[in-house]
């Protein structure tokens, strides 16, 4: 699967019945809802990166894509602007991109 298949199946759910979908529940509440479990899915994924177990950090990190693509729903910013984005500073070190944000 693909992140932009994954975006795919986040906007279909978007439309579902809250009753029937998590993702649509979530959306429900508002970005900021959405914001937070996406901040608590990350902070699960630090820690079982300083753990080390593979398997958790692998399922957390999954955790980690499928709630910041229902964050940027929340907000409609599409995947593909994102991807524009990291395309755009390829061309440069993460130094360089850093210094320019000043």
């Amino acid at each position: 699967m693909t992140l932009e298949e994954l975006e795919q199946i986040v906007a279909a759910r978007a439309n579902a019945s809250a009753d029937e979908s998590w993702t649509a529940k979530l959306l429900a509440k508002g970005p900021e809802k959405c914001a937070e479990k996406f901040g608590e899915e990350s902070i699960e994924a630090i820690i079982e990166a300083i753990k080390g177990d593979h398997d958790r950090l692998t399922s957390e990190a999954a955790d980690v894509l499928f709630h910041l693509l229902v964050m940027l729903k929340s907000r409609d910013v599409a995947l593909a602007d994102v991807m524009a984005e990291l395309a755009r500073r390829q061309g440069q070190s993460g130094l360089q991109e850093k210094a320019s944000r000043s």
